[in-house]
């Protein structure tokens, strides 16, 4: 009889089962099979929070399964995923399947290869009820918040809203900093900027004015910016003084859950919801050529920046070979973890250090092979040793005006020489000065003054957003993209290009929720709710009466919002647009319904006319030539349809693009995976071409 191990996805049960071989049956829970069901509220608050939990829809035959494979085992072992997600899947099994809660049944994989799983199988535990609980208390508590805030604002806005625990705080921290920018009132400054050389050397190098006799000076205004260069006109301006200095810089560490969505985002334009999807099919395991399946990172669910001593080692071997012995730091690198984290887990880091991502690249498709790339980058670069920079700085003194200057060049590149972490601001290029001494009269090639306003904040990026929920300590690693991934299908925010900007409806809950359920959406009240989740999981904290102070507050706020709006309805403002009603000629406005955004005519209720918005590609259709649209399916799948339809039928899953087919002029369309490629859809044509 084999022993039975169940995980979560059939990916990971593959590729575990290679490593565990014949004797062992791996299967699959596809996730969750037991939950709060979905048609009721289910949570008992008059006995102890208890929650009613029954078998998910959809999953009977996985159930059925489960039960046959466990019959025929001598030993079962629950392996699904190391975080409180996987420890309250496994706990549902193990009651489902009438398994002992004190056995050693429990394992967890950090890596899916063959030390990793064999370390995890020789390490069993019993199920961390503590970390059951911490799940289940946050199951509870966005139960509550969902069941009985969502029809408070179906009564008092619209039909199909709803509330959550976490993603409100989001919408929240949106919609202010879009408050934030509408109240901001530009103010002028100037600034005295000049470019110099320094004879012999022909090299052009900027400075700016930074003090006047010796104190800094803020210029407001013109006037005062032309009274400084007519002070400066026929100065000679001379060096005063120059440091110079050896500066190091220190490697980013490697990623945690947030770091890689934010660099994903920032690099490669990734939404975290792709990310995460992605860097789950590196962990749970990829056919590799010559290798088989394996597994290509740790764990991507993790707030920790440990990394363990023999992935340190295999770095170091890695970038002795590669890069020599300089590239290597005096002591073997350290990252200190945020005293909120959980800590359960290591870095995210490749699990073989040493496989570089080109060795790889023919196995893996597209996106795949970017965020495998990104993480082993990330990680390698970590254990190099700092980059050094040359540093100078030159005061420049000219009739009691001082300019500075000042510029670095590159010593030692050190773990530059393989990745540097994007920003989300852009930063100044690299100066290099020419050599500058102290008493050296400098000529002036351009003096002048420039006009500047000071600029409102930005609004949010994905990858903003998210070290915005991180910094604040809102929720957690394994909430970060979905919580993103609701508000946007919600239509409480949705995507200005790269940036996010809260729509009319979200700023209308959120003023709501302000006036009525100001702990809710408080920034502060919410970090402190995760606090009270990790000291359940750590067994500081009695989940039941977290519930139990959570409840009382709340049960009495929503009484009295209710009795304060009584009577009242909220009405979302509607967004006007230039395009007329072909059936009445008032003009439409945008509607938010229940499958988005649509054009409505604002003469309603006397006209009820109302129109799908169309989202117009680069491409034109290769059947007809009228413009390619965007279209979604009833699976919530985008693709592409001509606007003639139905009289034209062509639709496509591949992506216009602007190019144009050299053979016969039809617009081009991007194929995307492992061997992307550029394609004519024109009948006939067949043209195509790699990217």
């Amino acid at each position: 009889m084999a022993t039975l191990v169940i995980v979560e996805s059939p990916a990971k049960a593959k590729t575990i089962e290679k490593y565990l071989g014949k004797d062992y049956k791996v299967v699959a829970s596809m996730g969750h099979i037991i939950d709060l069901p979905k048609s009721k509220f289910s949570v008992d608050v008059d006995n102890n929070f208890k929650p009613v939990y029954v078998e998910m829809k959809g999953k009977e035959e996985v159930i059925k399964q489960l039960k046959k494979e466990a019959k025929k085992s001598d030993n079962i072992y629950l392996a699904t995923d190391p975080d409180r997600e996987g420890e309250a899947i496994s706990w549902h099994i193990a009651n489902m399947l009438s398994l002992d809660l004190n056995d050693k049944n429990r394992v967890t994989f950090n890596e899916i290869t063959k030390s990793g799983v064999q370390l995890g199988m020789n390490n069993p535990r019993s199920i961390d009820l503590d970390l059951v609980n911490a799940q289940q208390t946050r199951r509870i508590l966005d139960r509550i918040v969902g069941y009985k805030l969502s029809p408070f604002l179906w009564k008092k806005v619209k039909c199909g809203l709803s509330a959550g625990r976490v993603q409100s705080v989001a919408v929240r921290i949106v919609v202010d900093r879009e408050n934030e920018i509408r109240a901001f009132k530009p103010t002028e400054y100037w600034s005295i900027d000049g470019t110099f050389t320094a004879p012999p050397s022909r090299k052009v190098f900027p400075a700016k004015l930074i003090s006047i006799d010796g104190k800094k000076q803020d210029i407001n205004n013109e006037q005062e910016a032309n009274e400084i260069l007519s002070r400066l006109d026929g100065a000679e301006f001379k060096v005063t003084n120059v440091k110079k200095r050896v500066t190091k810089k220190n490697p980013s560490p490697p990623f945690i859950t947030s770091t890689l969505q934010q660099e994903a985002s920032r690099r490669m334009g990734f939404q975290a919801r792709r990310t995460m999807k992605t860097a789950q099919e590196l962990y749970e395991g990829i056919e590799i050529e010559g290798m088989g399946l394996v597994g290509l990172i740790t764990y991507m669910r993790t707030d920790s920046l440990r990394v363990s001593e023999e992935a340190k080692q295999s770095a170091k071997e890695y970038i002795l070979d590669a890069y020599g012995e300089k590239y290597i730091p005096d002591k073997p690198r350290v990252f200190k973890t945020k005293s909120n984290a959980q800590d359960a887990h290591e870095a995210i880091r490749p699990s073989m250090p040493k496989l570089s991502p080109i060795q790889i690249k023919d196995s893996l498709t597209s996106d795949q092979f970017k965020i495998y790339r990104l993480i082993w980058e990330r990680f390698i670069a970590s254990q190099m040793a700092n980059a050094q920079l040359d540093t100078v700085s030159a005061d420049i003194d000219a009739n009691g005006c001082t300019f500075r200057a000042s510029g670095y060049s590159v010593k030692f590149d050190g773990f530059t020489a393989l990745y540097e972490e994007s920003k989300d601001t852009s930063e100044e290029a690299n100066k290099v000065l020419p050599p500058l001494e102290v008493g050296q009269v400098l000529k002036v090639k351009t003096l002048g003054g420039n006009q500047h306003f000071t600029q409102p904040p930005s609004r949010y990026t994905e990858a903003t957003l998210i070290k915005a929920l991180e910094e604040n300590g809102i929720g957690r690693p394994s909430t970060y993209a979905p919580t993103i991934t609701t508000i946007l299908s919600k239509f409480y925010v949705e995507r200005d290009g790269k940036q996010l900007k809260p729509t009319a409806l979200g700023e209308v809950i959120t003023d709501l929720m302000k006036d009525h359920f100001k702990n809710i959406v408080d920034v502060k009240f919410t970090a402190k709710m995760e606090t009270d989740l990790d000291k359940v999981e750590h067994g500081e904290k009695d989940w039941v009466s977290t519930l139990d102070v959570f409840y009382k507050d709340f049960d009495k706020t929503l009484t009295k919002a209710e009795k304060a709006m009584e009577g009242k309805r909220v009405k979302i403002p509607d967004e006007t647009t230039d395009v007329i009603c072909d059936i009445c000629g008032k003009p439409m406005v945008i509607k938010i319904g229940r499958f988005g955004k649509f054009l409505a005519c604002s003469g309603f209720p006397d006209c009820t006319n109302t129109k799908k918005i169309v989202e117009a590609t680069k491409g034109t259709c290769p059947m007809c030539g009228k413009r390619i649209v965007v279209k979604k399916s009833k699976k919530g799948r985008y693709f592409y349809g001509c606007e003639g339809y139905p009289e034209c039928t062509f639709m496509t899953w591949y992506v216009p693009v602007e190019d144009k087919c050299p053979k016969c002029n039809s617009s081009l369309f991007k194929k995307g995976g492992k061997n992307g490629k550029l394609l004519c859809l024109k009948e006939g044509c067949g043209y195509e071409r790699n990217l």
